[in-house]
């Protein structure tokens, strides 16, 4: 017991240290999240926008900053009705309209060397089963994603990068396995519980060889 209580003790300072560490470093990911909106207030969607198939009628947004997790995130700014939005775009028979709020967010979360376009509302008007994903691209082209689907740009912005985490001096880190599309990608339990396992095992292992030196 008095072995595996040495062992444990210069592991767990190790372990406090690589934790705070972490967190000091890691802010936050920089993606765009998708937002849907009731009530008059704006809700973290829980499906992605290549899943849901909004009604004739629905307001919709997307936000791009760099944000922890779905708690964390940040909401698409300013006011949005639709009846404001799809003011110009008429009715049409056969057809259903989407009110779109596309915020691009502030210079502080901007990849270096890129300058976020103005927040703009968009009136996208589609197939009666158009999902979220056809009605964006049917009004804010070029879109850009990655291999698992997770939307890096809209109408090009950002040029490059997808989802990338950031550390706490804006700069991005090396990139990590990130979440689907539905929700903002979170690593920091995965990473933190990785850490402890990995730590509790080395504290055994001392422990026993410092038994069968004695």
């Amino acid at each position: 017991m008095t072995a595996v209580r040495r062992a444990a003790t210069p592991l767990l300072a190790t372990l406090v240290l690589l934790l705070a560490t972490a967190q000091a470093h890691a802010a936050g990911y920089r993606y765009w999240s998708f937002w849907e909106r009731a009530g008059g207030h704006w809700t973290y969607a829980t499906q992605g926008p290549s899943v849901v198939r909004p009604d004739d009628g629905t307001v919709q947004g997307f936000r791009f900053a760099v944000s922890a997790d779905s708690a964390d995130a940040s909401r698409p700014r300013g006011t949005a009705d639709f009846t404001s939005i799809c003011a110009h775009t008429p009715a049409e028979s056969g057809r259903k309209r989407v009110a779109l709020v596309l915020d691009f967010g502030t210079a502080a979360d901007a990849p270096s060397g890129e300058a976020p376009p103005a927040r703009r509302t968009v009136c996208a008007r589609v197939a009666p089963d158009a999902t979220s994903a056809e009605a964006l691209a049917a009004v804010a082209k070029p879109l850009r994603y990655d291999t698992n689907a997770l939307l890096c740009a809209i109408s090009g912005y950002p040029r490059t990068g997808c989802g990338e985490q950031v550390a706490s001096g804006g700069k991005a880190a090396a990139p990590k396995e990130k979440g689907g599309p539905g929700g903002g990608p979170s690593l920091g339990l995965p990473i933190g519980a990785g850490v402890v396992a990995v730590l509790a095992g080395a504290a055994v292992w001392q422990a026993r060889r410092r038994r069968g030196n004695d």
